[in-house]
């Protein structure tokens, strides 16, 4: 098992844990079979042409982008059973977490490790996870309905899931820092990766700032080197996915949607407040 930290800007980061292949001795969990089951449902409903089917995948994909990137990430990281912890702790074998160094230096990787293996990020999930369950009873006489399937029910249980597999990876991260068996570890072949990445983006916005030129639009002025910033755009992706040869493309690119329509809401505020300022002081200049 390997993790990778990978900046989305430069305030914030996705975590993605690369586990080997499973050993014959290792059994799925229930959960796991179920989880596996209900995957191959949706891929089948997916490939649909039209239908019901097609129409509730389509519109899931896009709630399932809303859903916090982190969380997605603490995911991929294994619960931590007792057998595993066991076995780690034996094996003394650290997990080596890898990062580009030349666009995170070890200190924030470590920062943005304690923060995911929080004690508040277990309870946040370990609340959401208990909401998601006193839920599922409410839901539960949508299933009279004839014909249709009782979405809001098989949901929740997802959403279920979803916060009990990310606690578990937030307490296992906890468990591997707790006991030192965490080994950051810069690597050359993100930093080549991250450094594409940054030369496709800066094409990108020497289009755009042509664009607005020849259309004779203002520029918009130099963002100060305090103001966060992303380092990924959604295309980042699937390269750094190649890259590495780990299927993590979805997840980049779904963090990258995320952060960045965050930093757009900010920026909207400020400049909402800058606009709110200055009008006050146009309307108290008359009277001073």
């Amino acid at each position: 098992m390997r993790l990778f930290l990978l900046p989305i800007s430069t305030r914030q980061s996705l975590v993605y844990c690369q586990r080997p292949n499973l050993k014959l001795s290792e059994k799925a969990t229930l959960l796991d079979k179920a989880a596996t089951k209900g995957a191959n449902i949706w891929l089948k409903w997916e490939k649909k042409e039209s239908g019901w089917q097609k129409k509730v995948t389509s519109y899931g994909n896009k709630l399932f982008q809303r859903l916090p990137y982190a969380e997605w990430g603490l995911k991929s990281i294994p619960p931590l059973s007792e057998r595993r912890k066991r076995d780690e702790v034996e094996a003394k074998e650290e997990v080596r977490v890898e990062y580009p160094g030349a666009f995170i230096d070890s200190r924030e990787v470590h920062d943005a490790l304690q923060r995911l293996g929080s004690k508040d990020r277990q309870r946040f999930h370990t609340k959401w996870l208990w909401g998601s369950i006193i839920g599922m009873p409410i839901s539960a006489p949508v299933a009279l309905l004839p014909v249709v399937p009782n979405l809001p029910f098989f949901y929740l249980c997802f959403r279920a899931w979803s916060h009990w597999r990310a606690r578990g990876g937030s307490k296992h991260l906890q468990f591997l820092l707790d006991n030192r068996m965490v080994k950051l570890s810069p690597s050359e072949l993100l930093q080549t990766a991250y450094m594409e990445a940054a030369m496709d983006m800066s094409i990108e916005e020497l289009d755009k700032e042509m664009d607005s030129i020849r259309s004779g639009s203002s520029v918009k002025p130099v963002p100060d080197e305090k103001d966060e910033r992303m380092l990924l755009s959604e295309s980042s992706g699937q390269l750094i996915a190649e890259y590495l040869d780990v299927p993590l493309a979805v997840e980049v690119e779904r963090a990258v949607l995320q952060v960045k329509k965050a930093l757009k809401a900010q920026q909207e505020l400020r400049e909402e407040k800058a606009q709110l300022a200055a009008a006050t002081r146009d309307q108290s200049g008359p009277d001073q």
